[in-house]
């Protein structure tokens, strides 16, 4: 059985339950680099989403979810 969480109104399909907790990092870390305008160890903005784009899973439906995608 699947279970989702909400992430800017848009539904996260989590597999396991303890995915939530990685999502819930995920999105941790993906709002504190945008704060704080960190891409490192990549070059600009682009270069990390584009990879973090290609992980897939949890990282890509959140990148997706706040409209990085």
């Amino acid at each position: 059985m699947t279970e989702t969480c909400l992430v800017n109104g848009q539904r996260i399909v989590l597999t396991v339950p303890s995915d939530r907790v990685v999502a819930e990092r995920v999105m941790r870390h993906i709002k504190r680099r945008m704060e704080e305008d960190d891409w490192r160890p990549y070059t600009c903005k682009a270069d990390a989403l584009r990879a973090w784009r290609r992980l897939g899973g949890i990282r890509a439906q959140i990148l997706h979810a706040l409209n990085l995608v």
